[in-house]
């Protein structure tokens, strides 16, 4: 029931209650679903759990690889025994290199610091899932995510684009669960395998790009991060524990697309791991945030994304160089609209493929190459070329040159300074006929 507010003739207020309508699923129709898998707490007890409430409904597995690694690892044998008919494991990791994070890392869209690694990994995998749903004639495609995330939208916002009128099953919409303890529980009650235990039960996500934690302790703002503790960072070690040596990189990259590392001609997915290595071994690219979640929750998570952080940096780094101080400007500021984007679970829409278009004609001369010197968490900039940076050393330089006339200025400064002069002659002529 929900609360109706209305007022009588005389102002008053009178309260009553009107009957929520909400749209049911009709159970009975559903014969076949294909789950959103990926062998996780969740989606780990939602196979049973969906035979259990929808009529012992055929349920297709698919886990879309987007560089998870050893987590795909006894995946089928572990689908199938808790009840699932089949198991498609799909490789979208080219895809989602060149098709996702690398025109967000072009856009340099962040989201509050963050890099977005779960957010446009979930477009490509619904996807993929839609797909694989109207080839097996399901119906009904099905996720594990909560109902406070964000995860939700982001999936169902990509089912909607593909398959519109296809349903949609969110158990967490729906069952008498309230909690990942809860959720061990049924596991253990129905025999379903686990790879993690109360103490070790960090809600994560991991791809080729990045690894985030959240719940238990992290759950405080007040705790710190256990980065020194075995097993909690996955992708790196802790700057503590970091060489005392600084490494050196270069990345050279045409068009705004990372294409060789150390001289070495690469695809962008296999610089992205090459990255992941070197950074995670230098301690780079940790980030504790308390974020705002698009459902109005502020959340707490630890992330790691060691090659990622490298490439935003190196890219950056790059444009300084190349783009012009209007276009730079002007893509910073889109560049929040195009996190938010991402991060809300718009992008199959207009406006991002609009920001797409243009930040790829930004792009057009963000060739070059930049060196980076990696030490303990810290990325410090150690030089940038190219041949078509609009760095002038002979205009910028201090000393004696023959390029800049410095008497311009004056001239400059009276044309660009006329509205402030005048707004200021106005002023006073305004005071001086007040006191008169």
């Amino acid at each position: 029931m929900q609360n109706c507010l209305t007022f009588d003739g005389g102002g008053n207020i009178i309260v009553s209650n009107i009957q929520r309508k909400v749209k049911f699923m009709d159970k009975s129709k559903i014969k076949k679903v294909v789950l959103a898998y990926s062998g996780g707490l969740d989606t780990s007890i939602i196979i049973p759990w969906l035979k259990e409430n929808y009529n012992n409904c055929e349920v297709v597995a698919v886990s879309g690889n987007v560089g998870q690694a050893d987590e795909l690892e006894g995946l089928e044998e572990k689908a199938l025994k808790t009840g699932a008919s089949k198991l498609y494991v799909e490789d979208l990791t080219d895809e989602f290199v060149n098709e996702y994070i690398i025109p967000t890392v072009k856009a340099g869209a962040k989201y509050e610091e963050y890099m977005l690694g779960t957010s446009f990994a979930r477009p490509i995998i619904a996807k993929r899932i839609v797909e694989i749903a109207t080839a097996e004639h399901a119906d009904a495609i099905c996720h594990g995510c909560t109902g406070k995330g964000n995860d939700q939208v982001r999936f169902e916002l990509a089912i909607k684009a593909f398959a519109p009128d296809m349903p949609v099953i969110a158990p967490w919409r729906e069952w008498d669960i309230k909690s990942r303890e809860e959720e061990i529980d049924y596991a253990e009650a129905h025999n379903v395998p686990l790879k993690i235990n109360r103490e070790t039960n960090y809600s994560k996500d991991k791809n080729l790009w990045h690894l985030s934690h959240e719940g238990l302790d992290l759950e405080d703002a007040g705790n710190e991060p256990q980065y020194d503790k075995e097993g909690f960072l996955e992708m790196g070690v802790s700057p503590m524990k970091a060489p005392d040596k600084a490494t050196y990189i270069t990345l050279e990259f045409e068009k705004g697309v990372p294409v060789a590392l150390d001289g070495k001609k690469m695809s962008a997915k296999d610089i992205i791991l090459a990255l992941n290595k070197v950074g995670g071994e230098n301690g780079i690219g940790l980030l504790d945030i308390v974020e705002n979640r698009l459902v109005g929750i502020k959340c707490r998570g630890v992330y790691e994304t060691p090659g990622g952080a490298i490439l935003y940096f190196a890219h950056e780094y790059l444009e300084t160089l190349c783009l012009d101080k209007y276009t730079a400007h002007k893509k910073q500021e889109l560049a929040i609209t195009f996190a938010e984007l991402v991060y809300n679970g718009q992008w199959y829409t207009p406006l991002r493929e609009a920001l797409s278009a243009f930040v790829d004609k930004t792009q057009e001369r963000v060739t070059g190459k930049v060196r980076i010197k990696l030490y303990k968490g810290n990325m410090i900039k150690a030089g940038a070329w190219s041949e078509y940076s609009l760095y002038n050393e002979e205009i910028a330089t201090f000393g004696e040159d023959h390029v800049y006339n410095q008497a311009d200025a004056a001239g400059f400064i009276n044309l660009f300074g006329l509205p402030i002069k005048v707004q200021a002659q106005v002023d006073a002529a305004a005071a001086g006929k007040q006191k008169k």
